[in-house]
């Protein structure tokens, strides 16, 4: 028998990957010291609303909008990441919240201030994992759980 099968597990193993995968991120910023630029921050959403939608989907796993919201958060998540990763293998232009903020400041104690509150850039990787950025990794495993999320969708029957 294959544990997958079940939607309640299906459920509670989105539930503990978007759990972990926001740990992960947290972990990185502040335990490890990496600041995320915008586009990290923005690939967290997806995650906090896949807990929230696994948690009620667990306990009411019959209701197949709750699988279609799934499919929904984890699509955006793929675009955000895709994008992220396109944007930096070259493939996409950086868009303008990504850019520093600093250019039009004059006053250098302003200036140093911006400086040090300032994000990365999206297209620069500063932590990669089995040598790949975490965008692309995410965005992988957003691809599969909507892959999965379709097969559910239609071979599940209850």
């Amino acid at each position: 028998m294959n544990i997958f099968l079940n939607k309640k597990n299906f459920y509670l193993l989105i539930l503990f990957y978007s759990l972990f995968a926001i740990l992960f991120a947290l972990y990185v910023e502040y335990i490890l010291g990496y600041k995320p630029c915008k586009l990290c921050v923005y690939q967290r959403i997806p995650y906090l609303a896949g807990i929230f939608i696994s948690f009620i989907g667990y306990n009411y796993f019959k209701n197949v909008r709750i699988l279609i919201l799934i499919i929904m958060i984890f699509s955006i998540s793929a675009l955000i990441s895709g994008y992220h990763y396109g944007i930096e293998k070259g493939i996409f232009e950086e868009f303008s919240g990504c850019a520093s903020s600093s250019i039009g400041i004059v006053d250098k104690f302003e200036l140093l201030k911006s400086l040090n509150n300032s994000m990365p850039s999206c297209k620069d990787i500063n932590f990669k994992l089995f040598g790949a950025s975490l965008a692309g990794i995410n965005f992988l495993l957003s691809l599969l759980i909507v892959i999965y999320s379709l097969r559910t969708l239609v071979y599940e029957k209850n």
